[in-house]
């Protein structure tokens, strides 16, 4: 600033007064009007549309007097930041998403969780320590997904794998147990053992306290949209997958199949009903491919297109794929498998890619992401773990330190063959986070 000249005095004493009429006249506006809020509703003076202030921010909600409005100035009390777990939040608000890939339970690994059970003197199977390294991501994150890919028969079977599936239920226990809160369960073996075992698999979901969506029960449930909150955002997903194996379900209804215009709907419909953020969450692609099909890119970008998604991934592939900026809106092809058996033939199968999406609130109060971050993991044996090959290893040598390389390495190359590093996606270090 300057040095004051001798007129300074009566610039000050100008300024102050023309604030003063400024203020009269606001005053006399807020008391006899209401404002347009962002949805084109109304909302009476003082709430936090007429004031600026973000919901749930400190604004206040009650009506101002007119009078109140002439009163001196007070100071605005400085919002509690949401800073959400993860990376440090550049705006006001926060939240973090985690995803996985396709959860698949083959024999081989059953038997695992039956001998991990043994191990620890429990009865019966336990799936926790295949799932273990991924707690320590989920608990960097405010809110965890997972894929269950299959049905899930009863506690004592009976089990089966490929090409019907009807898997261990002690796998849903296992994956809240790691702090996951939600699954989506379209997929191609949706309805591997029909209406059974489409309700068997959402009744477990319900009964360990899982969040589900893409597969269900009634036909009111198909047309509800799954929201979660966390601290700061309501969080919606909508899920779909391209087919099922060429079986067709008893009602239309019971699982959402890929549509861009009907994904889109829900996402409208979510955001009529509220929510802050929407994921779009697509089970496509050609099997054990690293690019992603005509399919998934047409779908994934009309999504995009649309306003409506803040963030389009997908699985079923059994391969990690690329991760795009499309015009402002990511886009995670494939994030490979969760959990699955080794394959001999295809290298891919056994690798997957976990990704964290960071989004926050604006000043304007829409919601953006401020971090897409991805770790590369490996499926080992003897004993069967998930395990990250992430640059900071967080678990230590998962198949060795040459073939970690390896993966770590294949899985960048593919990751980032669309620019996702140009556009700011990087690898997921927890062992560096605050």
């Amino acid at each position: 600033m300057g040095t004051m000249s001798g007129r300074g005095p009566v610039r000050i004493r100008a300024c102050a007064s023309a604030l003063a009429v400024a203020l009269l006249l606001f005053g006399a506006v807020a008391g006899c009007g209401l404002v347009a809020e962002q949805d084109g509703s109304t909302a009476r003076p003082g709430s936090s549309a007429s004031t600026g202030a973000l919901p749930g921010t400190g604004g206040d909600s009650s009506s101002v007097p007119a009078a109140a409005a002439t009163s001196t100035p007070q100071p605005t009390p400085t919002p509690t930041p949401t800073p959400g777990k993860g990376p440090a939040c550049p705006v006001l608000r926060c939240t973090s998403v985690l995803v996985t890939g396709d959860m698949l339970v083959h024999a081989q690994l059953w038997q695992q969780a039956q001998q991990d059970a043994a191990a620890a003197g429990k009865p019966g199977m336990d799936f926790v320590p295949l799932l273990e390294g991924q707690r320590r991501y989920i608990n960097n994150s405010d809110l965890a997904i997972c894929h269950l890919e299959t049905p899930v028969a009863g506690p004592d079977g009976p089990f089966s794998a490929y090409p019907s599936f009807n898997v261990p239920p002690q796998i849903i226990t296992a994956a809240k147990v790691v702090g996951y809160q939600a699954c989506t369960t379209g997929s191609n073996h949706t309805i591997d053992r029909g209406t059974d075992g489409l309700l068997r698999t959402l009744d477990t979901l319900d009964a360990a306290g899982l969040k589900h969506t893409g597969s269900y029960r009634t036909e009111t449930e198909s047309q509800g949209i799954l929201v979660m909150q966390t601290a700061a955002a309501k969080i919606a997903v909508v899920q779909a997958t391209y087919g099922l194996n060429g079986l067709v379900p008893d009602h239309p209804w019971q699982v959402d199949t890929l549509d861009a215009p009907a994904m889109i709907a829900k996402a409208e419909k979510a955001r009529a009903e509220g929510a802050d953020i929407v994921l779009a969450a697509m089970h496509a692609g050609d099997e054990y491919s690293s690019e992603p099909n005509a399919q998934q890119q047409e779908v994934a970008h009309a999504l995009a297109d649309s306003g409506q998604f803040n963030l389009v991934y997908g699985h079923h592939a059994h391969a990690v794929q690329p991760i795009e900026n499309y015009k402002g809106t990511w886009i995670a092809y494939g994030l490979g498998n969760g959990i699955t058996e080794l394959s001999p033939w295809y290298v891919v199968n056994n690798e997957g890619l976990l990704v964290r999406v960071q989004f926050g609130q604006e000043a304007s109060g829409r919601w953006s992401t401020t971090d897409l971050a991805w770790a590369p993991s490996v499926m080992v044996r003897d004993p069967y773990r998930w395990c990250s090959v992430a640059a900071d290893a967080p678990k230590g040598p998962c198949a060795g330190p040459e073939a970690d390389a390896a993966t770590r390495q294949r899985t960048l190359g593919v990751v980032e063959s669309r620019g996702a590093a140009a556009g700011g996606a990087h690898e997921l270090l927890i062992t560096k986070e605050r």
